[in-house]
């Protein structure tokens, strides 16, 4: 009789709580999800922010946004969005622990990118 002969319910198919395919309770899987997706969330209202704050700030010069500036600003919106999307998807088969390692990372890249609109200004998204 071998070790793995003796060890009780050897050789049966244990089931796993259901979750994401990784083994992260759902639960669990949501939370996470939920609380850096508010982050992302404050990213692209920010971003929305941007696009009517330099919109009124260039009509208020008699002028308007150039091609640009118009997908520069709307860049800013749809970033966050895109970055949280991947971030969910990459990190769906893995721990719980990597999955916020993921959407913290990615978090920091819409964070650098976001900062580097702001180093445009306004003066270069006029026309």
């Amino acid at each position: 009789m071998s070790a793995t002969d003796a060890t009780p319910g050897a050789g049966k198919v244990v089931a796993t709580p259901r979750g994401t395919p990784g083994g992260t309770p759902r639960w669990l899987f949501l939370t996470i999800a939920i609380v850096f997706g508010l982050f992302y969330a404050y990213d692209a209202w920010e971003g929305v922010g941007n696009l009517v704050g330099l919109n009124l700030a260039a009509q208020s010069l008699d002028t308007t946004l150039s091609g640009f500036g118009w997908g520069l600003l709307i860049a800013g919106v749809l970033l966050p969005v895109a970055v949280f999307a991947l971030a969910i998807r990459f990190g769906r088969a893995r721990s719980a622990g990597v999955q916020a390692l993921l959407l913290l990372v990615g978090l920091c890249l819409v964070a650098a990118l976001s900062a580097d609109i702001f180093m445009f200004g306004l003066g270069s998204l006029i026309v």
